[in-house]
């Protein structure tokens, strides 16, 4: 088991912890509704998923 011999510095945790930041999740354009839907996922607005209807949404 590894045991730290020595107090590391905040400057070099820091560095360290600067890429823990979390980032936004990235949208794409529906091509059915051109509403914003995360990608791999089926649209929220109109139900299409890779151009066929998965979900059928009630008008």
């Amino acid at each position: 088991m590894g045991v730290a011999q020595h107090r590391q510095s905040k400057s070099r945790v820091r560095k360290r912890r600067a890429m823990w930041k979390l980032t936004a999740p990235n949208h794409i354009e529906c091509p059915q509704c051109h509403k914003p839907k995360l990608s791999h996922h089926v649209c929220p607005s109109c139900g299409y998923y890779k151009a066929k209807e998965v979900i059928s949404m009630g008008e």
